[in-house]
């Protein structure tokens, strides 16, 4: 059976050593390639495509680990990259996904574990630290609780309010609106002035933004 080969990229030499000393316990894996900076990781990845890339996110550069997967990612998408980090800030775990990364894990993460998660990562599966999972559930879940929170307030609006934020959603001025309803400019201004309060916004592209969810 072909073993997972997998690169690392850190500019701690020791942490690098460490690391490749931890794939090297088990012939499941096989390291290819260990790489100290940003510039040289876009250089030799894409010539070496292993199946995975544990990749630092701090590099000593101005061009960190999410760059690099950011550059990558789309050059070579059957290789599967994992941050392997000291990082637990919500922004850069989001920072890292969204650039391309399927796994997340930390460096203080015990080597069994280490070694499962590359396993998984490479078998399709989308590997997290319980600590980053935790942190994306939450997220997950204060996104859902605003979004219903916004559907509670889109049922405070009457009939007509939301037909004239249908007609404002479409770019139409207050006197085409009252033109189109056969209701009087000033009543349109009204109605949206009760659309703007019950929405808790302050213009029209916010509360078209609530109507539509985005």
């Amino acid at each position: 059976m072909k073993p997972i080969t997998v690169c690392i990229v850190d500019d701690n030499r020791e942490l690098r050593n460490a690391l490749e000393e931890i794939v090297a316990m088990n012939e499941t894996y096989k390291c290819i390639g260990t790489i100290g900076s940003a510039e040289e990781a876009v250089l030799q990845i894409p010539l070496l495509r292993p199946d995975v890339v544990l990749m630092d996110i701090n590099l000593g550069t101005v061009e960190n680990g999410i760059d690099v997967v950011k550059v990558l990612k789309p050059r070579i998408p059957g290789t599967n990259f994992m941050m392997c980090t000291v990082y637990e800030e919500d922004e850069k775990i989001f920072e890292a996904l969204s650039a391309g990364a399927s796994g997340y894990i930390l460096k203080k993460t015990d080597p069994s574990k280490l070694l499962d998660a590359i396993k998984e990562l490479y078998e399709g599966g989308a590997p997290m630290s319980s600590q980053i999972a935790r942190k994306v559930v939450a997220a997950f879940q204060q996104k859902q609780a605003a979004s219903n929170n916004d559907a509670e307030k889109l049922e405070l609006l009457s009939a007509r309010e939301k037909e004239i934020l249908e007609h404002l959603s479409k770019g139409l001025m207050y006197k085409e609106i009252a033109s189109q309803l056969f209701l009087s400019p000033e009543t349109v201004r009204k109605h949206v002035y009760h659309i703007y309060e019950k929405l808790h916004v302050s213009n029209r592209v916010a509360a078209v933004n609530k109507f539509y969810g985005r």
